[in-house]
């Protein structure tokens, strides 16, 4: 039985990432409520894909997935003037910090009190930088950003071997258009 005392808001940018957070965050103790929210994914077949795929996974674990809107402009329009900036570059990381804030405000609205993000499994993604922007973000909303490095402990192959072993879409690029050339 979850600890309904202890939720915590996971953003998930996609099924793959999100498999082992889900499972270490509910065998830790939290009730996980997961919030797909990634406005930067490019096209909206590809986003509909990752979406289907986070479905099948929370429907798996069992946990509440909440789904933000799609909405591409307001990616465009929060990270216009960076459009050539490299990968890992400051264009990534205002599309962190809009998806984090994003997930601080609905955790904030549901009256969470911890949220993180499943972005810092990926080994193409900066943990320290993410860690960085999250507690940013936590503090400005009273919140608490937990910076779990779910990479450790072979954090990585166990996602991959949950995501495969539920057979989620796996995708070859990070999401935005810019990222895919």
């Amino acid at each position: 039985m979850p600890n309904t005392d202890k939720k915590i808001l996971l953003h998930a940018c996609c099924g793959i990432c999100s498999s082992y957070p889900i499972s270490y965050l509910k065998d830790i103790g939290y009730d996980v409520v997961v919030y797909f929210y990634n406005p930067n994914i490019y096209p909206e077949e590809e986003y509909q894909k990752r979406l289907d795929a986070e479905k099948t996974l929370c429907e798996h674990f069992n946990c509440e997935l909440v789904i933000g809107n799609y909405e591409p402009k307001i990616y465009y329009d929060y990270v216009k003037g960076l459009e050539n900036e490299p990968e890992k570059g400051l264009r990534c990381d205002k599309c962190f910090e809009l998806r984090l804030e994003n997930s601080a405000k609905l955790a904030k609205q549901m009256n969470i009190k911890e949220f993180t993000t499943s972005m810092v499994i990926s080994p193409h993604k900066n943990y320290e930088k993410l860690t960085q922007i999250g507690n940013r973000i936590a503090e400005k909303y009273d919140l608490r950003y937990l910076s779990t490095n779910f990479r450790k402990n072979d954090g990585f192959l166990k996602t991959n071997q949950i995501s495969k072993s539920l057979n989620l879409y796996r995708q070859n690029y990070c999401g935005c258009k810019f990222a895919k050339t």
